[in-house]
């Protein structure tokens, strides 16, 4: 016959618990810091498939112009070949845009877990460097724990890295269709450079909407005081 086995024991008092809450925000905290690097690891994946996918279109477009002296099935191969890498790059866009708001979800959930940490050991929010606020004040603190946030800081962004890779294909495209098309290699320059910036243009537009559209209807449950 098998022995019984004891029932665990459930620790009691004020102290167990917090040890146990404490275990618990260390739990969800550790999780959402591996799913942040594994989603930002994703997308740094996707960018990279995007310029090795350009670099082989612009060798591929190369050597197909000089097999075929840049005459004949060139421009129709070279307009599918471009039509593509728009394509890609598009989708890469949106993916990294997605990735953008989700690295904002991850920020505001660990800033909520910060405030629960401070909540069981009250003075430890003076060791953090980031806030424990999860609203719009908390997540720039955070992001920008050492200084006000740069314009470098939106320049540098992959968002706008991709923006513009994508201008430079939507641009390409552009021109070579209107020259394909019978006009003058000025006008397909000029209208390629002119589409390339207004594409640039409307993303970030699209991409701040979204951003601050996020603001208008969230409501945060540890808002910074005097915010």
């Amino acid at each position: 016959m098998s022995e019984e086995r004891p029932a665990p024991q459930v620790p009691e008092g004020a102290g167990s618990a917090a040890a146990l809450r404490a275990q618990l925000l260390a739990t969800e905290h550790w999780s959402l810091l591996a799913s942040r690097s594994t989603t930002q690891s994703e997308v740094l994946t996707r960018i990279s498939i995007l310029l090795t996918l350009a670099s082989a279109a612009l060798v591929s477009v190369a050597l197909v112009g000089q097999a075929t002296k840049f005459s004949g099935t060139f421009s129709i191969f070279a307009n599918i070949l471009l039509g593509v890498l728009v394509l890609v790059g598009v989708l890469t866009q949106l993916r990294v845009m997605n990735v953008s708001m989700e690295d904002l979800m991850y920020v505001l959930a660990m800033n909520r877990l910060r405030a629960a940490y401070a909540d069981l050991a009250p003075g430890v929010e003076s060791s953090f460097m980031t806030s424990l606020n999860d609203d719009l004040a908390g997540s720039r603190e955070t992001y920008y724990f050492l200084g006000r946030r740069g314009v470098t800081q939106v320049l540098g962004s992959s968002l706008v890295f991709v923006v513009v890779v994508n201008a430079t294909f939507v641009g390409l495209l552009v021109a070579s269709l209107i020259v394909t098309a019978g006009a003058s290699f000025v006008a397909g320059v000029i209208s390629g450079a002119v589409v390339g910036v207004v594409y640039a243009v409307v993303s970030m537009l699209i991409s701040g909407r979204i951003y601050f559209r996020l603001w208008k209807t969230y409501v945060p449950r540890r808002p910074t005081p005097g915010s």
